[in-house]
């Protein structure tokens, strides 16, 4: 059985189970290098919720690992220099790669091992970024560019997550029959799970009324203050928003909050982050998902994935970079043009005007998004890799 060498951060909740299932398959050997190291283990602490994080599903089981001494300084996923491994290509080496798979580029080691291994071994490389936030500077893009396609001629095939991701590979140099198509995804299946807290009558909102819904970080980028404005001028007695999270903004929000009306307030609600066993329940008790995200950095939005595999029409901004695969206007939500606050209302009044086109898009979301699994990346790597 053909080696595949995975190499990637520390764990997180969106790659763990999929680590697991190309396992389980056993078509390929996979053994997963986290470049952390193991202090990522201890370190709980989640700068974009503000609080420490300790997920509750697991994220070292099912799949072989190892955990690489990281020498940097100052360790960390957020800058280059946070992730030094020296031993790391000597050990994919011992241990007999036939491929390597590298998620991200921006990082001191990661870098080095699509170097390393151009022309010994596949080199694959999986990224999500786009040109969503691409600036005007001419001076800027022309420096960028010229980085970037030095970076991108050490990977051989780029496994592209949608459509504004495979602008950016091609833009950046990287040919046609180098990008092969391997869809985000989150674990479908966890989110398809039948309700078993019902949020809305705990919170007490009436079954037949709206409940909007937005949940992650609260950070500029994500935008949720546009949401807020949106639905104080929608103003629709029928409609509740929930907002679902922590962050830096939550204090801007609440304090707005707290200056409108008892009757806006009455409709408004706040939850803390909810773990990955809690999530589902947030989503299946909502009516409409709704990601306003500005950027830059918005590089997918696999809320909108996660809403979708729970049957929500969707309401995201076109700085999304899943807006072009995900949303078809008017068959399982919409999207609107971000940071445009009359379109946001609109749509959301479009929304709410039409409770039985409303339970249609959700049913269209969860239909569209069952081909957006882990199963559908896994049988493309096991593909490529039994080619090789």
């Amino acid at each position: 059985m053909k080696k595949l060498a995975i190499i990637t951060t520390h764990p997180i909740q969106y790659n763990a189970p999929f680590f697991r299932l190309l396992a389980e398959r056993g078509k390929v050997n996979v053994r997963v290098f986290y470049t952390w190291g193991e202090k990522v283990l201890a370190d709980k602490y989640d700068p974009g919720f503000g609080k420490i994080i300790t997920w509750d599903i697991p994220l070292l089981e099912g799949y072989d690992f190892t955990m690489v001494e990281n020498k940097s300084k100052k360790p960390g996923s957020d800058h280059f220099n946070g992730i030094i491994n020296p031993s790391l290509n000597n050990q994919i080496e011992s241990w007999g790669a036939n491929a390597v798979l590298v998620f991200g580029w921006a990082f001191n080691s990661h870098l080095k091992c699509l170097r390393y291994f151009k022309g010994k071994i596949p080199v694959f490389f999986r990224g999500d970024s786009t040109l969503l936030d691409k600036k005007n500077n001419v001076l800027t893009n022309t420096i960028k560019s010229i980085f970037l396609k030095w970076v991108y001629k050490n990977v051989d095939i780029a496994f592209f997550v949608g459509e504004q991701n495979k602008k950016y590979f091609i833009h950046y140099g990287l040919k046609e029959n180098q990008l092969i198509f391997a869809p985000h995804a989150v674990d479908n299946i966890r989110f398809s799970y039948p309700l078993k807290k019902d949020i809305k009558s705990e919170l007490g909102i009436k079954e037949s009324n709206i409940l909007f819904l937005f949940a992650g970080k609260f950070e500029l980028k994500k935008n949720p203050e546009l949401l807020l404005e949106a639905f104080i001028q929608l103003n629709d007695f029928k409609t509740h928003l929930l907002f679902v999270g922590n962050g830096f903004l939550e204090n801007r929000l609440k304090e707005k909050y707290l200056q409108l009306s008892k009757d806006l307030q009455s409709r408004i609600h706040f939850k803390d982050f909810q773990n990955q066993l809690e999530i589902p329940d947030i989503y299946k008790s909502a009516d409409v998902f709704v990601l306003p995200s500005k950027g830059p950095g918005e590089t997918w939005g696999l809320a909108v994935n996660e809403a979708m595999a729970s049957g929500l029409p969707v309401l995201v901004s076109d700085k999304c970079g899943c807006n072009n695969d995900l949303i078809e206007d008017g068959i399982n939500g919409y999207t609107f043009e971000s940071d445009n606050l009359s379109q946001l209302v609109s749509k959301m009044n479009k929304m709410v005007n039409d409770s039985e086109a409303l339970k249609q898009m959700g049913r269209n979301s969860k239909n569209k998004i069952q081909f957006w699994s882990f199963e559908s990346i896994a049988m493309v790597i096991e593909e490529k890799m039994n080619k090789n």
